[in-house]
């Protein structure tokens, strides 16, 4: 039996496979350091997995509505006001399961077959992938590191065509860790308005900044801007619940009415007891997310000096996320040739920058503690011969 086409034509996941192979060969019992997956190294704090617990203990197990429970959509409602200056209704808040859902169903409820999508890159990888499970054509527009690797709003108007449909912003950005500024957003803003064009604003790693990067959201800029853009967000990144599968799309309520349905159709409901976790990490304490970004901004400062003790080795410091993009051109190699070298040489494992769309990259994650850090760029520098 062939599968389909569509499905045929997906790339499979390089961060994934690469740490797989990892994981393998620490399984065997080799000293692999792992900067390859996008997941904080944290344990989910306690008082969300309590809420869960008990939840579970009071027989919360059933379906809940489609949309999410009602408490969880005007949890996030209050918070987007309170934290980006958003004003959703619950009615138009959709939970799904996962940030990456969230994006995949708002893609599906809003493209059609031929549409065009512009995709700045270096992206996410999932992005192209789900532009065309949904039918539609992901166009690739590279950026430049002297940019900050973020796209400018020449790029976006130069790429556009009467098939544009959709542009994909994430910020904080993965692999980059690069931030848009509110005029910056505002530029690009002003080419999606003249055409009419949504945007689909990818914002799960919007509490992981550094220094005095402020993030902001596409979507206040304006009544106009606003009623263009779907935003999605999500907990697995702020909150260490990445096995939790929950996210949630922001959009007018048309839109949200109709993922509300494609939901209804597949997933049936986000997982029940899932969400009392959810809604514990936005009611509850908030300390536990300031412990995490301290850290990891510790942790960036720490690879980010290392990095400049390798002259091979250029970056662009990150001001959030937790990843640094590592321009590996001065090697002589391209991206799959130096991760899988390093593996098999250093027992190091990072993401080939080409699953990104930026062949002359790689991705390392700091989500990871300092001494693999220290040590992982001490096997990288000896790699490099630096």
């Amino acid at each position: 039996m062939e599968p389909s086409i569509r499905v045929q034509e997906l790339t499979p996941s390089l961060t994934l496979s690469i740490d797989s192979k990892a994981k393998a060969m620490k399984a065997e019992g080799q000293d692999v350091i792992g900067f390859g997956a996008g997941e904080p190294d944290f344990d989910t704090p306690e008082h969300i997995k309590a809420a869960a617990m008990g939840s579970l203990d009071a027989g919360f197990t059933k379906y809940t509505p489609s949309s999410g429970i009602p408490e969880l959509r005007a949890a996030i409602s209050e918070k987007l006001k309170a934290e980006n200056n958003l004003d959703y209704k619950p009615s138009q808040i959709i939970v799904n399961c996962g940030a990456k859902h969230s994006c995949f169903n708002a893609m599906l409820a809003t493209l059609d077959e031929g549409d065009e999508v512009i995709i700045p890159a270096p992206y996410w990888l999932s992005y192209p992938e789900m532009v065309k499970l949904v039918g539609a054509v992901p166009v690739i527009v590279p950026t430049k590191a002297e940019n900050n690797y973020k796209i400018t709003p020449d790029e976006f108007r130069d790429a556009m065509t009467p098939k544009t449909k959709m542009i994909i912003i994430n910020t904080p950005g993965n692999p980059t860790g690069s931030v848009y500024t509110e005029n910056e957003l505002a530029g690009l803003a002003d080419v999606a308005l003249d055409e009419d064009i949504l945007i689909l604003s990818d914002e799960i790693y919007e509490k992981l900044v550094y220094d005095d990067v402020k993030h902001v959201s596409i979507a206040t800029l304006s009544k106009d801007v606003y009623n263009l853009t779907l935003t999605v967000n999500g907990f697995s990144k702020p909150y260490a619940m990445t096995g939790w599968r929950l996210g949630y799309v922001a959009a007018p309520e048309g839109v949200a009415k109709a993922i509300d349905s494609l939901q209804s159709h597949s997933t049936s409901n986000p997982t029940s007891f899932a969400q009392k976790g959810a809604l514990a990490a936005y009611k509850g304490p908030q300390d536990c997310v300031k412990a995490m970004v301290a850290e990891y901004a510790k942790r960036r400062d720490l690879i980010c000096g290392l990095l400049d003790g390798i002259p091979q080795l250029k970056y662009v410091k990150p001001q959030g996320a937790f990843y640094v993009l590592v321009d590996i051109s001065g090697t002589g190699q391209n991206s799959t040739q130096f991760a899988e070298r390093l593996l098999d040489k250093q027992k190091v494992a990072v993401v080939p920058g080409v699953a990104f769309g930026d062949d002359k990259t790689i991705r390392i994650s700091y989500a990871t503690s300092t001494e693999n850090i220290t040590n992982g760029l001490k096997r990288i520098a000896s790699f490099v011969g630096a």
